[in-house]
């Protein structure tokens, strides 16, 4: 198994592919199985000529699936990563996998089965045998693609998979995003390639938060408004989450209050039965606002009653040390596996936005996993596993790490 990726800076599509080509074909030195392309929307008024030259390009004719991107991640010439926001680009990944099947795949959303539907319809859909427990990487429309729904499809279907991605991202227009697979351009739905056979795909999910005060259980809620909660640590009586935030920020410092009052977040416990809590636990999601007359308040996501939630603080800080700690821990803990290539799903939240300096978290990736090809985009939203299931994410940077098993 082999990986290689290449990126470039030129201005000019054919010059941009013929540069990627050549030099991910070298490093390669052999035939591909599986093409990745992230290009920039600086390129929107080409994206047609994409595939057609990727196919009279190319040595071989490896599978290809690809998106656009506001900023793309890849390997320059002098072995750094870098990760180039707002600027032309294209980054091109070569992987050659002997033992792997490359199953590559389109999905509109009109396709989807309904979510009380059987396993075999998911299976249908995307046409690789459950037994084979392939592990997905997906692409897909941000306004079309109805991901949350193929999500929880893909999960009930293949439960022991990984699935991967990102939501193509590019300029204001709606012709500056686009999906690209079997040969062709794609503006809907969702692209993917199922990985079959001698591979493992392992994750790391970087949220980015801290976790403030105490965990709290739901008492009482509808969907996703909390209108009560309960303190898991200390016995009382139910308070209104607006009661329990008010206590909160009182004991906070003044630089955690000022940060509370742009950066607050809710973090979902998805391990009901886990007691010690560490922050990959948590399932992040957007405090959407709070009603000062009921107390309750309204999370970005779906809560039950008797889950767990904990209020949570992200800033550039935090979201170094998160992405450390768990970056750290894995490789404390796979430090000898075979691993020949990564792919990393960052939100566009994240970088220079966020850092106030570029290629931040491919630096830090590379600090624990130094000369691993890295290659990927800047998403509108990450795909990528919390607690066994698999979830749309913002704020958010997922590194799919590929070795053999």
């Amino acid at each position: 198994m082999k990986w290689a990726n290449a990126l470039s800076t030129r201005a000019s599509l054919e010059a941009a592919l013929n540069e990627v080509i050549e030099q991910a074909e070298q490093q390669l030195d052999g035939s591909a199985s599986l093409a990745l392309i992230f290009i920039s929307s600086a390129f929107a008024s080409e994206y047609s000529r994409v595939m057609p030259l990727l196919r009279e390009k190319l040595k071989s004719q490896p599978k290809v699936i690809g998106c656009s991107g506001a900023g793309i991640v890849g390997m320059s010439p002098d072995g750094t990563t870098q990760e180039l926001e707002g600027k032309p680009a294209i980054s091109l990944t070569l992987a050659y996998l002997p033992g792997v099947e490359v199953q590559t795949f389109h999905i509109s959303a009109a396709e989807l089965p309904d979510l009380d539907s059987p396993q075999t319809d998911w299976v249908d859909l995307v046409g690789v045998p459950q037994a084979h427990q392939p592990q997905f990487v997906l692409l897909a429309d941000p306004m079309t693609a109805r991901i949350n729904d193929l999500l929880q499809g893909l999960d009930f279907a293949y439960s022991g998979s990984v699935k991967i991605g990102g939501l193509a991202s590019g300029g204001v227009s709606m012709n500056s995003v686009a999906l690209f697979c079997h040969d062709r351009i794609y503006r809907e739905g969702t692209v993917g390639v199922a990985l079959i056979g001698d591979i493992v795909i392992s994750t790391i999910v970087a949220q980015g938060c801290r976790p403030i005060g105490e965990p709290f259980r739901v008492v009482s809620g509808d969907r996703n408004i909390v209108t009560e909660l309960e303190s898991t640590i200390h016995t009382g009586t139910p308070q209104s989450p607006l009661a329990v935030l008010q206590e909160l920020i009182e004991s906070l410092s003044e630089a955690d209050r000022e940060l509370a009052q742009h950066s607050l977040f809710v973090g979902v416990v998805r391990d009901e039965f886990k007691q010690a809590l560490a922050p990959g636990d948590f399932l992040i999601r957007n405090l959407l606002g709070v009603d000062p007359r009921s107390g309750a308040i309204a999370i970005g996501d779906r809560v039950r009653t008797g889950q767990r939630i904990q209020f949570h603080l992200r800033d550039a800080k935090t979201s170094a040390e998160d992405l450390e700690m768990l970056l750290l821990r894995y490789q404390e803990q796979s430090f000898k596996t075979n691993a020949v290539g990564a792919l990393m799903f960052s939100c566009l939240g994240r970088g220079q936005y966020l850092y106030g300096q570029p290629n931040f978290d491919s630096k830090l990736f590379h600090k624990y996993l130094s000369n691993l090809p890295l290659s990927g985009f800047f998403c509108n939203g990450e795909i990528g596993p919390v607690g066994g299931s698999t979830f749309l994410h913002g704020y958010t940077s997922v590194f799919g790490i590929c070795r053999q098993p």
